[in-house]
C-alpha cells in the first residue's frame, strides 16, 4: 500500500496496512536547541524519523496587488479586482509538468483553499481583530460582502485547479479562537463563514475530492455541529488545550462522520517518557479502536521540547502506526 492509499484508507475508516506517519516539520530554532542535546549537525531528520510523503498544490490566493482590510463599502470593488482567478501568476509556471506528475502520484496531494474567517477579513493584530468585531456588530452586510467576494474567487480557483487534477485533501484553515471558546458564535460562524464556504465545498464533493479537512487552531468545539453539517468530513485541531477539544468526546458525538488527525497533547513531550506513553495510551488507543484516526501531536514542536522527549514520542508513534500497540 502506498502513502496515498494508506492515508485515504485510514481517514475513510478502511483497513490500511499501517497508520500514516505525519510530521509538520521542525523549525530551525528547534534543531539548534537539539544540537546542544546530542543531535549531530546536518542530521537528516527524515532518516531518523521517516514520514509518509505529502505534497501541497502551490496556489497564490492573496489579493494582487495587496489590499488593506475592507472597512468601508468603497473598499469592495478594489478587493474584487485584486482577486482575479484568471491571473496566470496564481499557479506555478511549470503547472502542466506538475499536473502530469500529480496525476501519476503514489503520495498524498493536498489543496489549501481557504485561510478562514479572520485572515480573510485582514486580521493580523489586535487592532484588526477589534475592527472586525465592531464591523460584525455595526456593518454585518459589509462583512458578508467581503466573505462572498473571497468565496467567489476561491470557487473559481477551485474549478480552475480541478479541471486538471483532483487532490486527495482540501484544507480549510480556521484560526478562530482561544482555549476557552471561538471568537464567533455558531450562528455567526454559519452566517458569515460556512455559508460562503458552501459553494466551494459542494464543488469539491462533486469532483470527488475525498477528504474535506477542517484544520482549526484553539477551541472550535461549539462550531463543530455546523462544520459537520456543512460537509466537512475530517478534523485536525492544532494548538488547543486537550480538554477543550477532547477527541474521544468528539468521536462519541460525531461517530464516523468526522475522521480525526492529531489529538496528542504536545505538553506531554515536555514531561518525559512516562507522561508521553500515558498520553498516547489514554487518548490515541481508544480512538484507534474505532478507526478513522491518525495520531499526531497537536502542534508543531517548540524549542522547549527536549530532543529526548521528541525521540520518545516518535518511537512510540512509529510503533503505534505499525502495530496498533505501544
Amino acid at each position: 500500500m502506498n502513502d496515498r492509499q494508506r492515508l485515504l484508507q485510514t481517514l475513510r475508516f478502511g483497513t490500511p496496512d499501517r497508520l500514516p506517519l505525519l510530521e509538520e516539520g521542525i523549525r530551525d530554532e528547534v534543531l539548534e536547541r537539539w544540537q546542544t542535546e546530542g543531535l549531530a549537525p546536518d542530521t537528516p531528520l527524515a532518516a531518523l524519523f521517516p514520514s509518509d510523503r505529502r505534497e501541497r498544490i502551490p496556489v497564490d490566493l492573496e489579493p494582487r496587488p495587496p489590499q488593506p482590510p475592507v472597512r468601508a463599502q468603497e473598499d469592495l470593488e478594489p478587493l474584487s479586482r485584486a482577486l482575479d482567478p484568471l491571473d496566470p501568476a496564481r499557479l506555478p509556471e511549470d503547472w502542466d509538468l506538475r499536473v502530469r506528475e500529480w496525476n501519476a502520484r503514489d503520495y498524498t496531494l493536498e489543496l489549501p483553499i481557504h485561510r478562514g474567517f479572520f485572515l480573510t477579513m485582514g486580521v493580523n493584530d489586535w487592532t484588526g481583530l477589534a475592527q472586525t468585531l465592531f464591523l460584525l456588530k455595526d456593518r454585518p452586510a459589509l462583512v458578508r460582502s467581503v466573505m462572498e467576494i473571497h468565496g467567489r474567487f476561491l470557487l473559481a480557483m477551485t474549478e480552475r485547479i480541478l479541471r486538471d487534477v483532483t487532490p486527495d485533501v482540501a484544507i480549510f484553515s480556521e484560526p478562530i479562537g482561544g482555549n476557552d471558546r471561538p471568537l464567533l458564535s455558531p450562528c455567526d460562524y454559519r452566517r458569515f463563514a460556512l455559508e460562503t464556504y458552501q459553494p466551494i465545498l459542494t464543488r469539491l464533493q462533486q469532483r470527488g475530492v475525498p477528504i474535506l479537512l477542517f484544520q482549526t487552531y484553539a477551541n472550535a468545539r461549539p462550531l463543530l455541529p455546523a462544520v459537520a453539517e456543512a460537509g466537512f468530513n475530517a478534523l485536525w485541531a492544532i494548538e488547543v488545550a486537550p480538554e477543550a477539544m477532547d477527541y474521544r468526546a468528539i468521536r462519541r458525538e460525531f461517530g464516523r462522520s468526522l475522521s480525526l488527525i492529531g489529538g496528542i497533547d504536545l505538553d506531554a513531550l515536555r514531561r518525559g517518557p512516562e507522561a508521553i506513553r500515558r498520553e498516547m495510551e489514554e487518548r490515541a488507543l481508544p480512538l484507534l479502536e474505532s478507526g478513522g484516526y491518525i495520531p499526531l501531536a497537536d502542534g508543531r514542536v517548540r524549542p522547549d521540547i527536549p530532543f529526548a522527549g521528541y525521540v520518545c514520542y516518535r518511537h512510540l508513534l512509529e510503533r503505534l502506526a505499525r502495530t496498533g500497540r505501544l
